[in-house]
């Protein structure tokens, strides 16, 4: 049967579309979740589409992982011990929207949510917040400040917290254009932790941000299980429990599990505590952003009995991604101190969320 002039240009522009999606040829769009979801590197490496396949930090990524996956290798690591760590904001997801997801989304809970009234002390610790984040964008996270952030939260349960993420996720992605802070998650790094994967890494998230949060946000988009997220912790209540202690308190049927007071940041040595807390080794390979990872960073590296690396990401991309210079160079001094590889974000990514993602302002 012939098939018309009409009906055979729409079934291969159709199969040139699908072909263009399958090969992530639609870089000029912001990705999607679900998008995201489906970004797979091989365990060749051969087909990564959003680095410069020149720049140093991918040649020394993809030759340490195909060094110590090389049984023939005198590096090899077996699989049992090949752990990644990675940094969260700044490192997996944009933390400058104008400030870290968790942030702002304390500051519509206790500002901006007709839905609820805080606090005295709350509502003047978001102002606080609010004030650090007009002045600089990122202040340094403190355990103040994590103890504030959990206050407001305090009470929920864990749908009612999942569910607020989740709305929150949906919101635009303040100074950059067609984007939502859901889909903030930079491209190249999202195909590293699949290539990680693909090799047999276990990939483990070690966030500053609250744990939960955390979850919720990586949840359908990296292939990372949710036990293998570590963050700031609350600490987890009955609903009828009160201020029973918990070793005298038996849940009953009548109780669910709801959000308490602040317990830990992770932030520092408390990212190596938490890290041989719960994992119990000593990681090969470490990504952060920023001098609040130094720690995990040097613990990747330091007296380490495999061959391992440290990579530091730098916010050097003012166009494309809301780069600031003074960060970057603090930054760029501190790998070049520890021995970290730095991964520029100018220079090393083809793109970052999409060619259609750009600065607003």
């Amino acid at each position: 049967m012939k098939m018309n002039k009409k009906k055979l240009c729409a079934a291969v522009l159709a199969t040139v579309l699908s072909f263009s999606v399958a090969a992530g040829l639609n870089e000029s769009e912001a990705a999607t979740r679900a998008e995201m979801s489906k970004i797979t590197v091989n365990r060749q490496g051969s087909n990564f589409i959003y680095w410069n396949e020149q720049s140093n930090a991918f040649k020394q990524l993809t030759g340490y992982v195909r060094d110590v996956t090389n049984p023939m290798s005198k590096n090899y690591i077996p699989v049992k011990d090949r752990i990644a760590v990675f940094d969260f904001d700044g490192t997996l997801l944009c933390e400058t929207t104008p400030s870290y997801f968790e942030w702002m989304m304390h500051l519509k809970r206790a500002l901006h949510d007709p839905n609820y009234t805080p606090s005295a002390q709350d509502k003047e610790d978001a102002l606080q917040v609010q004030k650090a984040v007009e002045s600089i964008g990122v202040p340094v996270p403190t355990s103040n400040q994590a103890q504030a952030q959990a206050s407001v939260f305090s009470g929920m349960d864990l749908d009612e917290f999942d569910n607020y993420v989740k709305d929150f996720m949906e919101t635009p992605a303040e100074g950059l254009t067609n984007l939502k802070r859901g889909e903030s998650f930079y491209l190249p790094m999202v195909e590293v932790v699949s290539y990680l994967t693909n090799n047999r890494f276990k990939v483990f998230v070690v966030s500053g941000s609250d744990r939960q949060a955390v979850r919720v946000i990586c949840e359908d988009v990296l292939p990372i299980d949710s036990d293998n997220i570590i963050g700031t912790d609350i600490k987890y209540l009955a609903a009828e429990q009160g201020d029973t202690d918990g070793l005298k308190y038996i849940y009953e049927k009548k109780d669910k599990v709801i959000r308490g007071k602040f317990v830990m940041k992770d932030l520092q040595m408390n990212k190596v505590s938490n890290i041989m807390r719960e994992i119990g080794k000593q990681p090969v390979l470490a990504f952060g952003n920023s001098t609040s990872d130094s720690s995990m960073l040097n613990h990747a590296i330091y007296n380490n009995k495999y061959r391992a690396m440290a990579f530091g990401i730098i916010c050097d991309d003012q166009v494309r991604e809301l780069g600031n210079p003074k960060t970057a160079e603090k930054m760029t001094k501190a790998c070049e101190k520890y021995g970290w590889v730095t991964i520029s974000m100018r220079n090393d990514w083809k793109t970052i969320y999409g060619d259609y993602v750009k600065r607003s302002k």
